[in-house]
């Protein structure tokens, strides 16, 4: 199965749908499968005087809260609708992280097929049940958690009614960027091994390196933030893939996954027809009269393959000549 791409556009169109749909455009060149948005009331979402992440300090007005940034970035009813109908347009699909009951309730109503959970909702209990009532597909973040805490929400989850089988839970490090000695790929192994389940990653790290190796590691499904501009102000886009890094990435996962091939050990049908160029078979060292007696002075093997296989050497050490051999005739 294909590895599902998902572009995050998450808040970093700022506040404009215009800029959303830029980013769709840059998701559906680049070749992602979906590109996902963050819903979210900003009144339900954060205290007023809620403090900011360090990262969003530094890539925004610091002397805002946390509750004045992410006001500017809701997007309401119509706008989902609007962003809804031109992915349509576009063949790709629409994704988002709600972080509320009423957004869960949103995306819902809007018939999302799948919904994704951000890490910051993993203890939450309400949420969780909520959303695991819904039968939906499901993708859950596992950001700032234990092992024991992505247990915990797993079980709240098939509590409520969702199918285990419905649920990819993706390994995660919610610090924009990650530190490459943070990321800790294994654990997405650990999380496949402890709950068997579809696993994959939501990468935050500098350049696509990380999200690369995550498919080599049996990730199913990769999730990277993009921006239209790095240097556009905004808490994600720093940390954000640019178009072409974007492209660079699908194409590196593409290659990778046809790389990957089966376990199975075999030539492949493009070196099948270079065997017997470069295999080697055993020949005539010097002249051989019918009668002589084949030894490793008289025999020796050489390129190509089309005559006797060199592992049957010793079967034919001490045999007799049948007939005439000239120097690299095949025996």
């Amino acid at each position: 199965m294909s590895v599902f791409i998902i572009a995050e556009a998450g808040i970093n169109h700022n506040g404009l749908i215009e800029n959303a749909y830029k980013l769709i455009d840059v998701a559906v060149e680049a070749g992602a499968d979906a590109v996902k948005f963050q819903t979210f009331k900003a009144k339900n979402l954060v205290t007023k005087n809620a403090n900011k992440a360090d990262y969003q300090k530094q890539t925004t007005n610091e002397s805002e809260t946390q509750f004045e940034m992410i006001n500017k970035l809701e997007l309401d009813i119509d706008a989902h609708k609007k962003i809804i109908k031109y992915c349509k347009t576009k063949d790709i699909m629409f994704l988002s992280s709600p972080f509320d009951h009423d957004s869960i309730d949103l995306l819902n109503e809007l018939g999302l097929e799948i919904i994704k959970i951000p890490s910051g909702e993993i203890t939450n209990l309400p949420y969780l049940r909520h959303i695991g009532s819904l039968s939906k597909q499901l993708i859950l973040s596992t950001g700032m958690s234990t092992l024991q805490e992505v247990g915990d929400a797993l079980t709240i989850l098939i509590d409520a009614g969702m199918k285990k089988e419905n649920l990819t839970i993706l390994h995660a490090n919610t610090m924009y960027p990650t530190p490459m000695e943070d990321v800790n790929l294994k654990a997405m192994q650990t999380i496949r091994k402890e709950f068997d389940v579809e696993v994959g990653y939501s990468d935050h790290s500098l350049g696509i390196e990380v999200s690369i190796s995550a498919v080599t590691m049996g990730a199913s499904v990769i999730e990277k933030h993009f921006t239209l501009d790095k240097n556009m102000e905004g808490p994600d886009h720093n940390s954000s893939l640019e178009i072409d890094e974007l492209k660079a990435m699908v194409n590196a996962i593409r290659n990778i996954e046809k790389a990957l091939g089966s376990y199975e050990k075999k030539p492949s049908p493009s070196e099948s027809t270079n065997i017997n160029i470069v295999r080697k078979s055993i020949v005539a060292k010097s002249p051989i009269k019918k009668g002589d007696t084949f030894s490793e002075k008289n025999i020796t093997i050489k390129r190509p393959g089309n005559g006797i296989n060199p592992m049957k050497w010793d079967d034919i050490i001490g045999t007799i000549a049948k007939k005439d051999y000239q120097m690299d005739d095949f025996i």
